[in-house]
């Protein structure tokens, strides 16, 4: 691996993180830094909407407080690089926590991967598109 590679593989990796950290904490302007103007994103395998990045944002922003508490884990990153195009595919894991009247709430998981293309931009890597995988669920 030369230093190129390595240095994509990072700066890819952090990419990720930004996406499930903006994710898990409601800082739905972080996901700008995310994803292209033009991203397509694929939420329908886990009941979620499948639109331009444009209309997810705000529907991530309406819906997800439904579940307060989140905390993704992330694994297995299989990173492709060529030349200024990137295709990724990252394991995830995604509990969260469905508040119950009188209870502590029921917990729901999900367990998938997301299948990430990328771009380098003057920004560094951006997904220009997104499509979630579920491999298996829990809770609901």
């Amino acid at each position: 691996m030369d230093l190129r590679e390595i240095s994509d593989r990072l700066e890819i990796e952090a990419l990720l993180i930004r996406y499930t950290r903006a994710i898990d904490t409601g800082e739905w302007d972080r996901l700008d830094q995310v994803f292209t103007a033009d991203a397509k994103i694929d939420y329908t395998a886990t009941g979620g909407i499948a639109a331009t990045y444009a209309e997810v944002k705000p529907w991530l922003a309406e819906m997800l407080p439904l579940f307060p508490r989140r905390m993704h884990t992330l694994g297995q990153v299989d990173s492709q690089v060529d030349g200024d195009r990137a295709t990724v595919a990252a394991y995830f894991h995604n509990p969260m926590v469905l508040p119950q009247e009188g209870g502590e709430g029921q917990l729901v998981e999900f367990g998938g991967i997301y299948h990430h293309q990328l771009r380098r931009t003057s920004a560094g890597w951006r997904s220009y598109r997104l499509l979630e995988e579920l491999v298996w669920k829990r809770g609901m």
